[in-house]
């Protein structure tokens, strides 16, 4: 419904077993992209473990990495996410990494090598929208390599906020599992992503503090 092309999967949170059933099953692979991710992971050596367990698995080497600095607010600890990226870089793969709106951290990842950038919007889960769009602008204007908002979208209104910046896609999950109509709040965020991404390219007028009168003043009926 979101027409979104990768899906993400916490591969600590599935039952990889052999014979067994899994939510990897429900997925079209000639479709979608499987990316998976290290969500739960707390230190390099597991988030780097679970990587290489995907690729020994025949997934994707495009993964999602995260390396959690706290349980209760789930924010990414930079040091540990920027040492995990360098050894999965080295090892061929394709490092998308969630970390926070911090302009440094995301220009130290980028010069290890990883091949997009994907700050938090707001803490993962809590659908407060984009906290602070100002530091996600000074990423947009550094940054040589995709920037994707990454956590704490609410609504179809902040996944257009976040498109209007210039960002080259959401990454979101709770805003759409967690709303009451499902399917209709996936095509809501499928529309604001497209709103978003028209509007950015087509340039939004300038912000003024005084009218400014959209009809001429010249040629006016005495």
């Amino acid at each position: 419904m979101t027409g979104a092309e990768i899906v993400t999967v916490a591969l600590r949170r599935v039952d990889l077993t052999p014979g067994k059933p899994s939510v990897l099953d429900t997925i079209d692979r000639a479709r979608h992209t499987l990316m998976p991710n290290t969500a739960g992971c707390y230190t390099v050596e597991d988030a780097v473990r679970t990587c290489r367990l995907a690729r020994e698995l025949g997934m994707s080497e495009l993964v999602k990495l995260e390396v959690i600095g706290d349980p209760q607010t789930l924010f990414p600890d930079g040091e540990a996410t920027l040492a995990a990226a360098r050894i999965l870089v080295k090892e061929g793969f394709v490092v998308l990494p969630y970390c926070t709106d911090d302009p440094i951290v995301a220009r130290k990842l980028e010069d290890a090598g990883c091949a997009a950038i994907m700050p938090l919007g707001a803490p993962i889960g809590s659908g407060l929208g984009l906290r602070n769009p100002y530091n996600i602008r000074i990423i947009l204007e550094r940054a040589r390599v995709p920037v994707i908002v990454d956590a704490g979208v609410g609504t179809a209104s902040d996944a257009a906020v976040a498109m209007e910046l210039g960002c080259a896609g959401v990454l979101m999950n709770t805003a759409i599992a967690e709303a009451r109509d499902p399917l209709l709040m996936a095509e809501a965020m499928r529309d604001g992503v497209l709103a978003g991404r028209k509007a950015f390219l087509a340039g939004r007028m300038p912000r003024r503090l005084y009218a400014n009168a959209s009809s001429p003043e010249q040629g006016l009926i005495e």
